[in-house]
């Protein structure tokens, strides 16, 4: 059984986590395979947005720590390195991915897993959802760039208190404080994330990779964002889209954005 699940249609790609059994925790070959699977995605021009979801019960447990603690016995020195090796790499290509991704929740997402919701742009829930950051529980300060993205999706004061306490939160309450953007009952998590990214595969994708440009800018200084904001709105306004979205506006019809 493959550990990847890969599925294209509507511009969209959906990459399915698919360790049920195990909560679709993270172990070193499924690290690997997404890492690949996400740059790949990132690379086709065929594929417009991206949908990141899990198999079962769960959305992602977070680290495999039966492989963890296997490996940290023996020595080896792999469990100490995945950061930099899997994680950092891992969210670093979803966060810089040209085109939107959106992350289907259903259950579970705990420690690295919640860190990939994370980063993310937009998050699509599950009412059975949970997230959990668990990494102090054992030990461990945040990784996969929970540091960074809980702040910005949620203040500096409730971030901390997620990474100190550890404790579980559920969906409305994520909604409520802004961790994720919509809450659907948990049969239809998968209709409405794909629903959602096929909206955005079908709009300006040119224009969505600036945004998300200039959104990663945004907590420099006003000067540095205004000028990636300058420069990021050029670059848009030389597309096709804005031209035939300007056009589509003027003559009062619906835009057919290409991505170009």
């Amino acid at each position: 059984m493959s550990e990847l699940l890969v599925d294209d249609a509507d511009g969209v790609r959906t990459l399915v986590l698919n360790r049920p059994e195990a909560f679709n925790s993270l172990t070193t070959s499924l690290k690997e395979a997404l890492l690949a699977a996400v740059r790949e995605a990132a690379a086709d021009g065929s594929v417009r947005a991206v949908v990141l979801t899990g198999s079962g019960r769960a959305f992602c447990g977070g680290q495999d720590l039966k492989e963890h603690v296997a490996l940290l016995e023996s020595g080896d020195p792999a469990p100490l390195e995945t950061v930099e090796r899997h994680y950092n790499p891992l969210v670093s290509a979803i966060a810089a991915m040209p085109k939107p991704v959106v992350a289907a929740v259903n259950g579970i997402a705990a420690g690295a897993g919640a860190s990939l919701a994370f980063a993310c742009d937009l998050r699509v829930v599950s009412e059975k959802a949970r997230f959990v950051m668990s990494f102090a529980n054992v030990g461990l300060t945040a990784d996969s760039g929970a540091s960074w993205t809980l702040p910005r999706l949620v203040g500096a004061g409730r971030a901390a208190e997620l990474l100190l306490l550890g404790e579980p939160v559920g969906a409305e309450e994520a909604l409520r404080i802004g961790l994720v953007n919509r809450v659907v009952p948990g049969e239809e998590r998968a209709g409405s994330a794909h629903a959602l990214a096929a909206r955005l595969a079908a709009g300006p994708t040119v224009a969505y990779a600036k945004i998300k440009e200039a959104l990663a800018a945004a907590w420099g200084t006003l000067d540095e964002s205004l000028a990636v904001e300058a420069r990021t709105q050029a670059e848009a306004g030389a597309t096709e889209d804005h031209r035939e979205g300007v056009a589509a506006f003027v003559g009062k019809r619906e835009a057919r954005f290409t991505g170009r």
